[in-house]
């Protein structure tokens, strides 16, 4: 196994960076943060960008969790990858996982400031300091139910190579160590916003019972509906759980795990 780093300092765009150098070295697995990525899978580990203070984000990124450090090295072990690359703030911090991971030295070391012009380094510190924007590399739906209630939203790059069009999506989220205080959105709000959706199907007359049950990885949402008769009851459901879905995670950044709807009445 040949192991690669990355380093540069917090906030200089390693992650942005890294599909980039993986696929320019032809390295299928990275690690990150905390996190045992392959391709675009999240294969094992938990994001140092979950936690609420900066000093255990970085206890997470350094493996220091017994159980975290042994199922990444299971995982690493499992799949024996040709190539890997691991990203991080300093070689230190790079000797560090690779030991307590029980992979080789590292065998060849890129500098952030070799792949990045000073601008985009520059515009990546700024987005970092001024909006706490941080990148993961991978697409938001291998993420989304880990950060339930987080600011998440994705990054898509269209890369031209060899007269061919590749897309590659990252996920940009705002950890909880970054924000300026914390937020919590109140059961009554959520309700409101079931409503305001439901009500937008011209069919549906009233929307009531609802119930919201959330846990660590996202919320659950019920409720009854009165609708006026309609040729295809179903397919008017199925919109208004995808509607009702889309909408509350863009409002909230909540991870809506499903939308239960009971048609009760049917009224004239």
């Amino acid at each position: 196994m040949k192991v690669y780093s990355l380093v540069g300092q917090s906030g200089t765009g390693k992650s942005y960076k890294a599909f980039m150098v993986a696929r320019d070295k032809e390295i299928e697995y990275i690690i990150d943060d905390g996190l045992f990525i392959g391709g675009t899978r999240v294969v094992a580990g938990r994001s140092a960008k979950r936690e609420k203070t900066k000093i255990s984000s970085i206890r997470r990124a350094l493996f220091k969790d017994e159980k975290h450090r042994e199922s990444v090295r299971q995982a690493i072990k499992e799949i024996n990858p040709d190539k890997i690359l691991i990203l991080g703030t300093s070689n230190k911090m790079i000797n560090e996982i690779a030991r307590v991971l029980l992979l080789p030295e590292v065998g060849e070391t890129i500098l952030i400031n070799d792949i990045s012009t000073d601008k985009e380094i520059q515009l990546a510190r700024k987005s970092r300091k001024e909006e706490g924007k941080h990148v993961i590399p991978v697409p938001a739906v291998e993420i989304k139910r880990d950060f339930s209630g987080y600011f998440i939203d994705s990054l898509k790059i269209f890369i031209k190579k060899d007269k061919t069009l590749n897309i590659e999506e990252k996920t940009i989220i705002r950890p909880t160590f970054s924000y300026l205080g914390k937020y919590e959105i109140s059961k009554n709000v959520l309700m409101q916003m079931v409503t305001f959706c439901a009500m937008k199907f011209e069919r549906v007359s009233k929307v009531s019972k609802i119930r919201t049950d959330s846990n660590p990885i996202g919320v659950i949402i019920s409720f009854e509906i009165a609708i006026k008769l309609v040729s295809r009851i179903d397919n008017m459901v199925t919109e208004m759980q995808k509607t009702i879905i889309e909408d509350v995670e863009y409002m909230t950044g909540l991870n809506v795990l499903s939308v239960n709807v009971m048609v009760k009445n049917i009224v004239k």
